[in-house]
């Protein structure tokens, strides 16, 4: 995903391009990690001064449902970034403190589907694994 992509998705689902939203899409752009929402905050804040908290967290939560970023939660706190490009399935390592995400090329999917029952069905499915990276260690 990038932020022209996004615009793109805002505009298909009829949300008007707001510079806060843009601003919010620069700074996913600028990372790939999960990045926490009090991070996202802090930067938002700086240009947005008076934009409240809900409005940042209802803009997040509704590029959530609209496909734009994946949300995940570390230690209690919710972390955001740009949805992965990927077919069917979305497996990564998160380090629990910096956030940094690294895609596990290994799927599980098929043990899984071994142990239910004939007729249950899988859409998709996510696997996070969480931990610290050799930086953070």
């Amino acid at each position: 995903m990038n932020r022209k992509k996004a615009l793109e998705i805002l505009k298909k689902n009829g949300y008007r391009q707001t510079v806060q939203r843009d601003k919010l899409l620069q700074i996913f752009e600028r990372n790939s990690d999960y990045t926490a929402a009090i991070v996202v905050w802090k930067e938002f804040n700086l240009k947005f001064a008076g934009a409240s908290y809900n409005t940042l967290y209802r803009n997040l939560y509704t590029m959530v449902e609209i496909g734009i970023l994946e949300m995940t939660t570390i230690d209690g706190l919710k972390h955001f970034r740009f949805l992965c490009n990927v077919e069917g399935y979305d497996h990564h390592f998160i380090c629990k403190k910096c956030g940094l995400t690294k895609a596990i090329e290994v799927c599980l999917l098929e043990n899984i589907r071994s142990v239910l029952p004939k007729d249950y069905t899988i859409d998709n499915h996510r696997f996070e694994v969480y931990g610290m990276c050799p930086t953070c260690k």
